[in-house]
């Protein structure tokens, strides 16, 4: 069932709250939302506290339609802890959503008890796509999200999987409501140079036919993470992992809470 909490930094955030013990604070990946991450949590809640949310400018999260940062998703997640009560949570997230995760450690680090990063990067924008992907943008902003443009991010997010629930939700948005959330993502900072002051327990989680960040990416820059375990490669999973390839996504995050508890 969808709550709902109005926090302190301004939005009302949807979130999912189920299962008990080890509180695991999950986020999704630009343009998702907290459904990506439906089969997971329930594989998940009978052992942890799984909590799923919308980010803003997504789903059903409340948005009022001026520019945001991903730091400011970031302190977001931090006002959901408080909202929710929580004082220290494993947080992580898929692609965006693990990029928040780690941006959180970094302004709140006695928040954050671990980890889950999954399909994600802390490098900022890479200069070689950015042509492209502004085209691409543009393109959604001025025609609208068209089945030939969502079948473009459906094939660069999900690969061969099952894409079709996402593009009915897509064709739904308004152009306009693309703007803010695609603009935070291409302007983030490079998180990378600070890697070393992230030093909590860390899951890196990555699919081996991850188009968006090549799992070779995934591997140098878990490297730099102190408190990371071996980066766990989900074999021929895409971008969304953990829609295409729940079990897997699931049972490494629970060896993870679990091998990791006296530390959590």
């Amino acid at each position: 069932m969808t709550r709902f909490a109005s926090v302190a930094t301004g939005p009302r955030i949807a979130y999912r709250d189920s299962g008990r013990g080890v509180p695991l604070v999950l986020g999704h990946g630009f343009m998702l939302d907290s459904d990506l991450f439906d089969e997971p949590s329930a594989l998940l809640a009978d052992r942890f506290r799984v909590v799923t949310w919308d980010a803003r400018g997504h789903g059903r999260t409340a948005h009022d339609g001026g520019p945001f940062t991903l730091w400011d998703s970031a302190r977001d997640l931090i006002a959901l802890l408080d909202a929710l009560g929580i004082d220290q949570a494993v947080v992580g997230g898929h692609s965006q959503g693990g990029f928040v995760a780690m941006s959180a450690a970094l302004l709140a680090p006695e928040r954050v008890a671990g980890l889950v990063l999954i399909d994600t990067t802390p490098a900022g924008q890479d200069g070689s796509s950015l042509g492209e992907l502004t085209a691409f943008g543009d393109a959604w902003q001025a025609a609208g999200p068209t089945p030939e443009l969502c079948q473009v991010l459906g094939a660069m997010v999900f690969g061969d999987g099952d894409v079709e629930p996402w593009i009915e939700k897509w064709m739904k948005r308004h152009p306009a409501e693309f703007a803010d959330p695609f603009r935070a993502v291409m302007e983030r900072d490079d998180l990378s140079p600070r890697l070393s002051e992230i030093t909590a327990p860390a899951l890196v989680v990555h699919g081996s036919a991850d188009s968006a960040v090549p799992v070779a990416e995934a591997r140098q820059w878990a490297s730099h993470l102190p408190g990371a375990d071996p980066v766990v490669v989900i074999d021929g999973a895409p971008h969304a992992s953990p829609a295409t390839h729940p079990r897997e996504v699931a049972s490494a995050i629970a060896r993870f809470l679990s091998e990791r508890s006296p530390a959590l």
